[in-house]
């Protein structure tokens, strides 16, 4: 690895440490949609390249991810919503596990449009509560 590389890698690591330190819940939230279709995107190119360590490594990054967005369900106050975003996470998970195996594109396709309408979901949630609460 050039010293350019390295210190490349170094930034963006300390830029992603910076970013998660300092933001609110729901900035870190989209962080993790952010990261898991970053890590999609990027199996599908090592898919296409048949790099099998490389896109094994990433769909199971993105499968933490994914877990760990169901981890921050809170099925108390979330009711119905939390309960079907939960069986969306485990069925994504599941379906990127069996991309994996399959070596299937069209099913990491389908876990980032999945991802899509969620973040996309998400992000409009500070628009609303500034809506309601002007």
């Amino acid at each position: 690895m050039s010293m350019e590389q390295s210190s490349a890698k170094a930034y963006q690591k300390t830029s992603n440490y910076s970013g998660v330190l300092y933001a609110d819940p729901h900035s870190l939230i989209v962080q993790m949609f952010d990261g898991a279709l970053q890590r999609i995107a990027q199996a599908k190119g090592a898919m296409e390249r048949s790099d099998i360590a490389e896109k094994a490594t990433l769909i199971g990054k993105a499968i933490t991810i994914i877990a760990s967005l169901d981890a921050c369900l809170d099925h108390e106050k979330g009711g119905g919503i939390s309960t079907n975003l939960s069986e969306l996470y485990t069925y994504m998970n599941l379906t990127l596990t069996q991309a994996n195996i399959d070596n299937n594109p069209q099913k990491l396709e389908e876990i980032i449009s999945l991802l899509l309408e969620i973040k996309s979901a998400w992000a409009q949630i500070p628009q609303q509560l500034a809506r309601t609460a002007s």
